[in-house]
């Protein structure tokens, strides 16, 4: 088992973009290899070890890897981008992509998340113990693709476009979300225990079930009997049919 501890030596106010912060890219790499991988600031790329204190505890494979942040890693972006095995643990809050592109692994979050959490990701779990902000498991400007596979835990609430354009994968939220939760989605499995507004508009496959209230649903759904989950039955609605949508919308 290799062990990478980090930890930032100040606070910084312009955000770090640590693209290759990750199993991947640490494993097997002694501290003073990990501490010069480069990350983005501001405009120029500078030495992991410029801003966070390393420690190593042994050398072992990706899948054998574990990245433990202590402490607010709430400005810096990207952590864990496009990683395959290995696991990553926060500390703290954590800011925008969290996980983007994620294709295994684990990431465990003791804190909250800022917008873009796992976005795009295909595989892998992302276990988020607090809340989080925008465009959780979503797709970036353009894509027609979200979230492609993968599990996405939020043992909190979520704001607003939870799911955007989600393509497969599941999320499951055990508080509330904002506005627009499954919105242009596309397959995948959403999961919401407690309140939604304005649920799976334009959507045209995938599951979505909500728990709690679900307030302002969209006429464009519609109903079509009952069906039960986990043993309680659900008013089943389809659609969207605005776009010719066959998706499956479970409220109580």
């Amino acid at each position: 088992m290799q062990v990478v501890k980090l930890s930032l030596k100040e606070a910084n106010k312009i955000p770090i973009e640590a693209d290759d912060v990750n199993p991947d890219n640490f494993a097997g790499k002694t501290e003073e290899e990990i501490k010069a991988i480069k990350v983005w600031y501001g405009n120029g790329q500078y030495p992991l070890g410029d801003f966070f204190n390393v420690k190593v505890e042994g050398s072992d494979s990706v899948e054998n890897t574990k990245i433990i942040f202590e402490g607010d890693v709430s400005r810096v972006k990207r952590i864990g981008q496009n990683m395959s095995a290995g696991e990553i643990e926060i500390n703290g809050n954590v800011d925008m992509h969290c996980g983007f592109g994620m294709r295994g692994g684990k990431i465990v979050i003791n804190g909250d998340a800022d917008s873009w959490l796992g976005c795009e990701m295909t595989g892998g779990e992302i276990i988020l113990n607090g809340n989080a902000s925008y465009y959780v498991g979503s797709g970036y400007r353009g894509e027609s693709c979200g979230m492609r596979g993968g599990k996405i835990t939020i043992n909190g609430n979520a704001k607003d476009y939870l799911g955007e354009h989600m393509c497969g994968g599941e999320i499951l939220v055990k508080g509330s979300v904002g506005l627009l939760p499954a919105i242009s989605n596309n397959g995948g499995k959403i999961i919401i225990e407690g309140n939604a507004t304005m649920p799976a508009s334009e959507m045209k496959s995938g599951t979505v079930i909500i728990k709690g209230e679900t307030f302002d649903l969209l006429p464009s759904f519609k109903e079509e009997g009952t069906e039960e989950f986990e043993g309680v039955t659900y008013r089943k609605f389809t659609g969207d049919v605005n776009v010719g949508g066959k998706g499956v919308l479970l409220i109580k």
